[in-house]
């Protein structure tokens, strides 16, 4: 891990007193990209070819096909980046992806309708329940996982998302 990325996740949980306890440090190799695949709900990070870590997970209600619409339920397909971390999501950590690109919006215009946004990889909020596919199109993991990814995950990590 480089030592920029080390001085900001410091930096993080210094300033998030409160949230300290679920901030991990990561100094394994570099993760350089995030598999996910819908349909065996099996998601993964790579270290060029060689698999870190493998998690199972949750997806919208509506879990088949790309995200096309706001509201859809569905999980984005096709290959995006890690566009942000936050410390203080409501789903306990969360890594944002970079749904819409452009080919998602011009469809959604096409159609007079909103892509959404906001798609990320989190745990899950304080009042889960623990049903299957619960989410609004996000990926969600284990408040434990979560933390680890989010330990592991850098901005900029390419993810690609499989049916």
């Amino acid at each position: 891990m480089n030592i920029t990325r080390r001085l900001m996740m410091i930096g993080a949980a210094l300033g998030l007193a409160g949230c300290a306890a679920k901030i991990r440090v990561y100094d394994g190799p570099e993760i350089t990209r995030v598999q996910v695949f819908k349909e065996a709900r099996m998601m993964r990070l790579l270290s060029d070819s060689t698999v870190m870590r493998t998690y199972n997970f949750e997806l919208g209600f509506a879990p088949t096909e790309h995200k096309k619409i706001e509201g859809d339920g569905r999980t984005p397909e096709g290959a995006y980046l890690i566009n942000r971390l936050n410390p203080n999501s409501r789903f306990h950590l969360s890594l944002g992806i970079s749904y819409p690109d452009a080919d998602d919006v011009s469809y959604a215009r096409s159609v007079g309708k909103s892509p959404g946004g906001n798609i990320f990889i989190h745990g899950t909020p304080t009042n889960y329940l623990g049903k299957d596919d619960w989410t609004w199109g996000c990926i969600a993991v284990t408040n434990e996982e979560i933390e680890e990814i989010y330990a592991m995950v850098n901005i900029g990590t390419i993810i690609y998302i499989y049916p």
